[in-house]
């Protein structure tokens, strides 16, 4: 008797495969590389159990995109326990860990949040949600402090950025820079973080 096609699994089981191949292939593959019929080829089921899933390939992208951040806010939660300096340099190595982690993925992000409006809004959003954090963290809501905040985090993302291509780096030196700029930026913006 031959075996069938495709294996039936738990629907839990199915999305959870599904979203770490996502991880997957959007570590290898920009946003626009790919569509969801090549998708549902890579997983080995129809392209209507994948729709069933995911409605669209942004939905796929936003769950994969999810339960990574999910995975990587746990990693970089800072420490409560320690004075905010200590806490934010916790929470930048960690960062930092995660990116050497998934460097040529965090490259595939950045260039697509460049070229992709999905992708750019994701990223958008992840940055300002960072960003409150941090205003709300130094005890500094002013306009001066926002933007230097802001600022700061798209700093982040070039140094990263230049940091995952270059190798010339290494991980100390990067989150010492990082955080000398954002105290930087904050004492400009008239708080003493």
């Amino acid at each position: 008797m031959a075996k069938p096609a495709y294996t039936r699994l738990a629907n839990g089981e199915r999305r959870r495969r599904l979203l770490a191949l996502g991880e997957r292939l959007f570590t290898e593959h920009t946003y626009g590389e790919l569509s969801m019929a090549r998708i549902a080829r890579e997983a080995g089921i129809s392209k209507a159990l994948l729709y069933h899933y995911f409605p669209s390939k942004r939905d796929y992208f936003v769950a994969t995109l999810a339960t990574g951040a999910e995975a990587m806010r746990a990693r970089i939660e800072p420490d409560p326990d320690l004075p905010p300096e200590e806490a934010l340099i916790g929470a930048l190595d960690a960062y930092l860990g995660w990116i050497e982690e998934h460097a040529d993925g965090y490259a595939k992000l950045v260039a697509g949040a460049a070229t992709e409006p999905d992708v750019r809004e994701i990223v958008d959003d992840v940055r300002e949600a960072t960003a409150r954090r941090i205003v709300e963290g130094v005890g500094a809501d002013t306009p001066a402090a926002n933007a230097a905040v802001r600022g700061w985090l798209w700093f982040v993302d070039g140094v990263c950025l230049e940091w995952v291509t270059r190798r010339d780096l290494d991980r100390g030196e990067v989150r010492d820079l990082l955080a000398g700029t954002l105290f930087g930026a904050l004492m400009a913006a008239g708080v003493a973080p």
